[in-house]
């Protein structure tokens, strides 16, 4: 039997986060009104009884077909746990949502909507913040060697010398294209996996939206935020790498690991050791600047 077809699939994968998935799902559902969507709910094996939760709070303000469970047996991180949700249903359109999310009202009808009116546009996100509705910085620049030496030097000279080479753009009200957006929330054509393939499931965590990106632009497709469309990102729902960022720990395996793969693809192997070497001179500044 062939498989329906949506206009919108929404790919929320849950690692230990039930409530966030359900607060996130509350604050989704009206916006899917009129709408032929499907959600996909991925379970990246937490075993800690979360599917029970989710999926009892589903039968029970849910009698329809909206949305659906799938239990994976392994972890996979953010990519393998996606892609399972994107190969689940088929749809014109995709959207990423972290569960640590809510959705502001009319945002998903907007993004439909800007991704529709040019048909070189392949992703298309919110404006992502806060609670208090402060704006948070989610669209960027790629990851550069340069851009090592400015994150590890976290000098407000260095920042100013090399702007152009910045990963962050300030936070902007007008539409624009940049070169990666967060995949906290992304609306994504069905034509561009069709194109460039699923994401790259060799990023366990992080990293995987620069390369999905980065392969998009490579292949002609435009990268679209649109400030109009507001979505919360509470943040760290279940990774604590931006908060041990902020306080320079030494971060997971899987990030270096994720680093280490992107720059290699990107730039090669000798790009990969300026990215290092560009690290080591900003960290060698920073240490400075402390003593």
């Amino acid at each position: 039997m062939r498989k329906k077809y949506y206009q919108l699939a929404v790919v929320i994968i849950n690692y230990k986060t039930p409530q966030l998935v359900i607060d996130c799902l509350v604050s989704l559902l009206p916006e899917l009104s009129g709408i032929n969507a499907k959600v996909v709910v991925v379970d990246n094996a937490s075993n800690d009884g979360s599917g029970v939760i989710i999926q009892n709070w589903i039968d029970k303000h849910f009698n329809t077909e909206l949305i659906d469970l799938v239990l994976s047996s392994d972890n996979t991180g953010f990519s393998g746990g996606n892609n399972r949700g994107i190969s689940y249903a088929d749809a014109e359109n995709y959207l990423l949502l972290n569960s640590d999310t809510l959705v502001r009202k009319g945002s998903i009808s907007l993004l439909l909507a800007a991704a529709s009116k040019d048909k070189t546009i392949g992703l298309v996100s919110p404006r992502l913040e806060w609670p208090d509705s402060a704006p948070q910085e989610s669209c960027f620049r790629f990851h550069t060697p340069i851009s090592e030496l400015i994150s590890s030097a976290n000098t407000g000279l260095i920042t100013r010398i090399f702007k152009k080479f910045n990963v962050p753009y300030s936070v902007s009200d007008t539409s624009g294209f940049y070169d990666w957006v967060s995949f906290a929330c992304v609306l994504v054509k069905s034509d561009v996996f069709k194109d460039i393939g699923l994401m790259d499931d060799g990023y366990f965590m992080y990293f995987e939206d620069v390369a999905f990106g980065y392969h998009a632009q490579q292949a002609g497709w435009k990268v679209l935020n649109v400030p109009e469309a507001h979505v919360v990102h509470l943040r760290g729902g279940s990774s604590p790498v931006k908060s041990q960022a902020k306080q320079r720990k030494r971060l997971p395996r899987y990030y270096y690991e994720s680093r280490t793969r992107y720059f290699y693809q990107v730039y090669g192997q000798l790009g990969l050791f300026m990215a290092n070497l560009c690290w080591m001179l900003g960290y060698s500044v920073s240490l400075l600047r402390s003593l």
